[in-house]
């Protein structure tokens, strides 16, 4: 059995004094894909959300352990260093930086963090090609500002050429399907699974079948008003979309 890469504990957090996650327990092995999924306002943005660090959020109790280290104390550009990244629901746009000195910038920083040498030009526009094309990105995005005129589908695109890049170990998935048609849904998630090894993991946040019917998980929890309240196999998607929440409950 694979080792344990993610483990929370009884994890308590909110924002702003109002308490969101409940009690929230999971453990993710190193290789495993598991989908969060739950009504409105059940805690599953929260939950992205202060495993990336968001500052805005408080945690009150519980523990989170990232490949046998303390997730809690790490600041954000620690996780990520670390190999954790979160893809957003709603990207964001970064005027006047263009998507090759942003990506130039966080690959070096990651590298810094585990004691690498910064990529040569060359090999950080090899690196570069080679990424465009597995997540069939078109190489003029890459001159663009970041995210800046995007549509939702490349914007999502771009997220998962950016996970290419950085190649995390836990990648967080927030609600990636938000937005996109039929042909973007699938190259995004292609991109995704052709990432995905025995070694690396992901949490998908979302709401509907047809995201999982490209990102096939292994295991599936339905969060709700703040506690992870049922656990089972991919066949709880099905049943879900034929009852919905309330009918598996």
């Amino acid at each position: 059995m694979n080792e344990v890469l993610l483990e929370i504990k009884d994890l308590h957090a909110g924002i702003e004094g109002k308490e969101i996650l409940k009690g929230v327990n999971l453990t993710i092995r190193r290789g495993e894909i598991h989908a969060v999924m739950g009504p409105n306002g059940a805690g599953k943005s929260t939950l992205s959300a202060v495993l990336a660090g968001k500052p805005s959020y408080t945690v009150t109790s519980g523990s989170v352990t990232f490949a046998g280290k303390d997730l809690l104390a790490m600041s954000p550009e620690e996780r990520a260093w670390a190999g954790l990244f979160l893809s957003f629901q709603y990207p964001v746009e970064i005027p006047g930086v263009s998507f090759t000195a942003f990506m130039k910038a966080a690959l070096a920083a990651k590298r810094k963090a585990a004691g690498l040498p910064e990529l040569s030009p060359a090999e950080f526009l090899r690196l570069l090609k080679e990424k465009m094309a597995f997540v069939q990105m078109k190489p003029e995005f890459i001159k663009r500002e970041v995210g800046v005129g995007f549509s939702g589908g490349e914007k999502k695109r771009a997220e998962v050429f950016q996970m290419a890049m950085l190649e995390p170990v836990l990648s967080i998935l927030d609600e990636t399907d938000s937005g996109l048609d039929v042909d973007a849904l699938r190259i995004v998630a292609e991109g995704v699974m052709n990432l995905h090894t025995e070694q690396t993991s992901a949490i998908v946040i979302t709401h509907y079948q047809r995201l999982l019917d490209y990102i096939v998980p292994d295991v599936v929890h339905v969060l709700k008003d703040g506690v992870i309240v049922r656990t089972a196999g991919r066949e709880l998607v099905a049943q879900i979309e034929e009852k919905g929440y309330e009918g598996i409950l």
